[in-house]
C-alpha cells in the first residue's frame, strides 16, 4: 500500500517495489502558471537545475508539464538521495553562467520536436493563455532574465508546494530537502477562446481530432475504453478507414479531464473517416453503447490493477492529485468503482463529450453539417484610428490608441492592447501582436504606406511586460513589395490615408530623434514658418503638422504586410 510521511516538511508518498529504487520531486507549477511573453521560464529553470549534476550510471531527468514540473531518478539508494539532495540546492542557486547556453538548447529541442497532430488543438480551445500555450514557442526564452528565474524559483519552488514520492522500502539515507518555505499554489483557471461548444476548426495534418471536457470520475476513464474499442472496431475492422486510433483521459487538477481521441486517414478517405468518426460519437450521445464493450474495458482495467507493483505505479498520479487537492483513492476503493459503472453512467459522459466538443478536421472538410461550429478565426469588432491602406491588395490595417484592426480577406482581425499576449519585435520593425484568443496579426514593413509613428504606437501601448524581443533577421527573409512596374499607375492608388490627432505629436516625436539634431533645427525654422503664416494657436498646431508632413516625406516610409495565422 503507499503510505504518507513527511520527508523536511515536504509531504511524501511510499510504496514498495522489487525493482530497482526510483523516487521524484514534483512541484505544482507548470507551463499553464506561464504568460505567453514569458513563456519557457519553468522548462529553462529545470534544464539549469539538473545542468550541474553532470552524468551518471543511472537514468535521471526532469519533466515540465502543463500544471506540474518533476524530477525524477531511478538507481541506488545513495544516488537518488545524493540527487534529490542537489537538486533542492541548485533550483535555487542555478549555474546563471550557462543560461544563454540552456536557452539555445531549449530553442533547439523546439526546433528539432517532431509535430503531433494534437499539438494545435490547446491554443484553440483556451487560447493563448495558461492551457494554451502549449502549442505555442517558447517565445519568452529570449528576454528572461538571472532576476526573473530567481523570483520564479522562490514563488514556486518550495516545500509547501512539493510533493515526493518513492518507490522502495524506505526513505535514502542522507536525503536532505532543503527547500524554502512558500505556500502550496492552486491550479491556474482554465481560460476558453470558443463562444461555443462542439466547435471544429481545419488542421492540415490528416487525422481527426476529438477533444472534450468531463467531469473527473471512473465513469469518464471507462468511457475513453468504450470509446476506442467502438471507434477501433468500426474505422478500421469494418471500414478499413483508419489503421492508428487511439484515445486518452489526462485529469487536470481542477476536478475535470481532458478526454481526446484521434484517427488518422489517408487523403483520398478523409472525408469518410470524418463521418465514420462523426458516426461514433452519435451513436454514444443517444446511448448506443454496447454491455460487452463496457464488461471488456472493466475488466482491463482491473487487470491493471491487479499487477504486483500497482502501487508503485501509481506514485506519481497520487503524488499530483496530493499537490492539486483532489481525492486519493486506494487500489481497492477504484476496484470498487468500477464495478459501480453503468451504461447510463457512460450515456452521460457521452453527453458531456457532445456538449464541450472540439472537433479537429482536415483541410477541405468541415463539420457544420454535424452540428459543430466553427472556431472562430475572425474578430468580431475593430477598433478606430488612422487607416493604411495595402499597396498591392485591398486590405487596410488601422492604428488606434486601444488596438489594431486589419480590415481585408481573412479579416476583420483585431487584437486590443490590453489583451495582447505577447508582441514580438523584430529589430527591422516588424510586428506579431498575439491576443488572449489567438487571434494574431503579423506585421511586416512591406505592404502598407506606413507611418513610422505608427509602429511606435503600437510599442508604446502594448505594456511592457508583453514585450519580446526577437532576433534580427537576413535581407533576404524580410517580404518585399511588387517590382515598381509591377504596381498600379499612380492615379489608381487610393489617396493617402488620414491622420488621427493624436498620432501628429507622437510622429513628430519619432521624426526628430531619427533626424538628430541638425534635423530639429531645420524642421522647427520651417515649422516657425509655417505657423507665421496663420494666427494664434491654429497658427501653431499647423505649423506642427507642417513639421509631421515633412518627416512624412523625409523619412522611408515602411510598409507592411499583415497576415492572420494562429501561433
Amino acid at each position: 500500500m503507499i503510505r504518507q510521511l513527511d520527508v523536511d516538511g515536504v509531504p511524501t508518498l511510499l510504496a514498495a517495489t522489487a525493482g530497482p529504487m526510483r523516487a521524484g520531486l514534483t512541484f505544482r507549477v507548470g507551463t499553464a502558471d506561464e504568460t505567453l511573453s514569458r513563456s519557457g521560464i519553468t522548462h529553462l529553470l529545470e534544464h539549469l537545475a539538473l545542468a550541474p549534476l553532470g552524468l551518471t550510471d543511472y537514468h535521471f531527468n526532469g519533466a515540465t508539464a502543463p500544471i506540474f514540473t518533476s524530477f525524477y531518478m531511478q538507481g541506488s539508494e545513495s544516488d537518488i538521495a545524493g540527487f534529490l539532495t542537489a537538486v533542492c540546492h541548485t533550483v535555487h542557486d542555478l549555474p546563471m553562467a550557462r543560461l544563454e547556453v540552456e536557452k539555445e538548447i531549449l530553442r533547439t529541442e523546439w526546433s528539432s520536436r517532431g509535430t503531433a497532430a494534437i499539438d494545435s488543438v490547446p491554443l484553440w480551445r483556451h487560447g493563448a493563455r495558461d492551457h494554451g500555450l502549449t502549442s505555442y514557442p517558447e517565445f519568452g526564452l529570449h528576454a528572461i532574465t538571472e532576476q526573473d528565474l530567481r523570483a520564479w524559483a522562490a514563488r514556486w519552488f518550495t516545500r509547501e508546494n512539493a510533493v515526493l514520492w518513492i518507490a522502495g522500502d524506505r526513505v535514502p539515507t542522507g536525503l536532505r530537502l532543503a527547500l524554502p518555505s512558500g505556500v502550496r499554489q492552486p491550479v491556474p483557471p482554465v481560460s476558453s477562446a470558443l463562444p461555443r461548444t462542439p466547435a471544429y476548426f481545419v488542421n492540415g495534418s490528416g487525422a481527426v481530432v476529438l477533444d472534450a471536457v468531463v467531469r473527473r470520475r471512473t465513469a469518464a476513464s471507462v468511457f475513453t475504453g468504450v470509446l476506442e474499442r467502438e471507434m477501433y472496431r468500426s474505422l478500421r475492422q469494418e471500414d478499413g478507414l483508419s489503421y492508428t486510433i487511439n484515445t486518452g483521459y489526462e485529469p487536470r487538477g481542477d476536478g475535470h479531464a481532458t478526454l481526446r481521441a484521434l484517427a488518422d486517414a489517408l487523403l483520398e478517405k478523409q472525408d469518410a473517416v470524418l463521418g465514420g468518426f462523426v458516426d461514433v460519437l452519435a451513436k454514444l450521445r443517444v446511448g448506443r453503447i454496447e454491455q460487452a464493450d463496457l464488461d471488456a474495458t472493466v475488466a482491463k482495467r482491473e487487470d491493471a490493477l491487479g499487477a504486483a507493483e500497482v502501487d508503485a505505479a501509481r506514485l506519481p498520479s497520487q503524488a499530483l492529485d496530493l499537490l492539486t487537492g483532489q481525492p486519493t483513492v486506494t487500489v481497492d476503493e477504484l476496484r470498487a468503482e468500477l464495478k459501480t459503472v453503468t451504461l447510463a453512467d457512460l450515456h452521460q459522459v457521452a453527453q458531456e463529450v457532445t456538449a464541450t466538443a472540439l472537433l479537429m478536421v482536415p483541410d477541405g472538410t468541415t463539420a457544420d453539417w454535424a452540428g459543430f461550429t466553427e472556431a472562430p478565426t475572425r474578430s468580431t469588432h475593430t477598433v478606430t484610428g488612422t487607416a493604411y491602406r495595402e499597396r498591392d491588395g485591398e486590405g487596410e490595417l488601422r492604428v488606434g490608441i486601444d488596438g489594431v484592426s486589419y480590415l481585408g480577406p481573412g479579416g476583420p482581425l483585431t487584437v486590443r492592447y490590453a489583451e495582447c499576449a505577447a508582441l514580438l519585435a523584430w529589430p527591422d520593425g516588424a510586428r506579431r501582436l498575439i491576443g488572449h484568443d489567438a487571434i494574431a496579426m503579423h506585421i511586416e514593413p512591406t505592404l502598407f504606406d506606413l507611418h513610422p509613428g505608427a509602429i511606435g504606437v503600437i510599442d508604446q501601448q502594448v505594456p511592457a511586460d508583453r514585450r519580446v524581443p526577437m532576433p534580427a533577421r537576413p535581407p533576404e527573409k524580410i517580404p518585399q513589395p511588387y517590382a515598381a512596374t509591377n504596381r498600379p499607375p499612380a492615379q489608381q492608388r487610393p489617396a493617402p490615408a488620414k491622420r488621427s490627432w493624436w498620432e501628429v505629436p507622437l510622429m513628430v516625436i519619432s521624426g526628430l530623434a531619427t533626424l538628430g539634431v541638425g534635423g530639429i533645427t531645420l524642421l522647427l525654422t520651417l515649422g516657425m514658418f509655417i505657423s507665421d503664416e496663420a494666427d494664434g494657436d491654429e497658427g501653431w498646431l499647423w505649423g506642427m503638422v507642417g513639421v509631421g508632413w515633412l518627416l512624412t516625406v523625409i523619412l522611408a516610409l515602411p510598409i507592411v504586410l499583415l497576415r492572420r495565422r494562429r501561433r
